[in-house]
Order: structure tokens, then C-alpha cells, then sequence
């Protein structure tokens, strides 16, 4: 899942971006509203983690903007202010879910997740091929029922591939899914994330390279 986290507290923006990066989550940080809203055009995210007193641009006009740019990215606001007033305003102008602060990141992160469920077309709630298992909500791979240890990032590659449902995939997307802006796109990372995470499934393998184009994994 794509994240973007628009904040003008550093500390607090920093800080989100650490814990939904833990959660497996691709993480993009805006300190100010232009920012936010140059990054926001500019890069299709699932969820865009909105404060709505920004400067430069207020809160309000880059939501404006977000709606009336894309029907698939989720905003959730932020504010100080816990007035039902000002909930009503930003549900009005297109936030799909309100957050006041201070809040427990728990709950921060579950309703991000439900945001990102609604951002994409539906898929199933345990994605398989053959005999490997990939449940998004549990976080668990499994293969022939072995548990299989995966780092955050190719949990990440193998989540897309099978919510792909045969479809080739290419090494852009997949940065574009996965990684975040601070990832080099010149670099080999993709590649060597996929011969990892080739090794840890195991033989046969389910991943097949489309050269000139991506990957791909056959779905029943």
C-alpha cells in the first residue's frame, strides 16, 4: 500500500511515516500543503493521511483537489480540533474517514488499512496460487501450509503480483507499489528483492519473468 503523509509537524509527520513503514506500508512525506498537493498529483497513492491545517495550502483546498483529481486514492483528516463542525466540513468536501488528534496509532493504522481496501478494485481476503497462501490482513505467507518468512518488501512484491490475478506486472510498478520516492529507480533493488523472495518460495517456482514486460504469477 501507497501512503502519503502530509503534516507540517516534522516530529509527528516523521513519526507516522516510521510506524506505517513498520506495518509494511509504502510511506511518502509532504511538511506543507503545496507539497502535499505537487506529490499528490503526481504519484497515484492509496491513502493520503491529510492535515487539515497546512501552510502554504490549506488542508481543505488539497483535498479539493485529491477528489476532483481521483476516484481511487482514500483521505483521511487530521485536526486539533475535535468539533463536529468541523468533522461535517471535511466529510463534506470529500474526506473519506476523520481523525482528531491526539490519537493512538493503532487505530490509525486500522483505518488505513480499511481506507486502502476500498482504494483498489475488491480482491479476495486470502489471495492464492496453487498451494501458496498470502493473507494481506494477517500479514502470513504460507506455501504446501509451511509458514514462510518474508521481509516487509517481498511480502509487498508477492502481495501485488497475486492481487494482479495473472496479469504481468513490471519492475516500475512494482517500485511504485512497494518502495517509496526515496527508492532509486536505476537501481537493482526489485531484482534482487525477486531472487529472494524466489528462493524463500521453494521449488516449483510461481513466479515467472515476461521478458521486456515484468512478472507474473499463474493464478488457478
Amino acid at each position: 500500500m501507497r501512503v502519503l503523509v502530509v503534516e507540517d509537524a516534522q516530529r509527528l509527520a516523521d513519526a507516522i511515516a516510521r510506524g506505517l513503514r513498520a506495518e509494511g506500508m509504502a510511506v511518502d512525506v509532504a511538511y506543507d500543503g503545496v507539497e502535499g498537493h505537487q506529490k499528490a498529483m503526481t504519484t497515484r497513492y492509496d491513502v493520503v493521511v491529510l492535515d487539515r491545517d497546512l501552510p502554504e495550502m490549506h488542508g481543505d483546498d488539497v483535498l479539493t483537489e485529491i477528489v476532483s483529481a481521483s476516484d481511487t486514492t482514500r483521505v483521511l483528516m487530521l485536526t486539533a480540533s475535535a468539533g463536529v463542525e468541523d468533522r461535517v466540513d471535511g466529510l463534506s468536501l470529500g474526506a473519506d474517514d476523520y481523525l482528531t488528534k491526539p490519537f493512538a496509532f493503532p487505530e490509525l493504522v486500522a483505518r488505513i488499512r480499511a481506507l486502502g481496501r476500498r482504494s483498489s478494485p475488491a480482491v479476495k481476503p486470502v489471495l492464492r496460487a496453487g498451494d501458496l497462501e498470502l493473507d494481506p490482513a494477517k500479514r502470513t505467507v504460507t506455501r504446501s501450509g509451511r509458514a514462510l518468512e518474508l521481509t516487509r518488501k517481498e511480502f509487498g512484491v508477492l502481495e501485488v503480483l497475486l492481487a494482479a490475478g495473472g496479469s504481468v506486472v513490471s519492475s516500475e510498478e512494482l517500485l511504485e507499489r512497494v518502495w517509496d520516492e526515496n527508492a532509486d529507480p536505476f537501481t537493482t533493488t526489485v531484482r534482487v528483492t525477486m531472487m529472494t523472495l524466489r528462493r524463500k518460495l521453494g521449488d516449483p517456482g510461481i513466479i515467472d519473468t515476461v521478458v521486456g514486460s515484468g512478472y507474473r504469477v499463474a493464478i488457478d
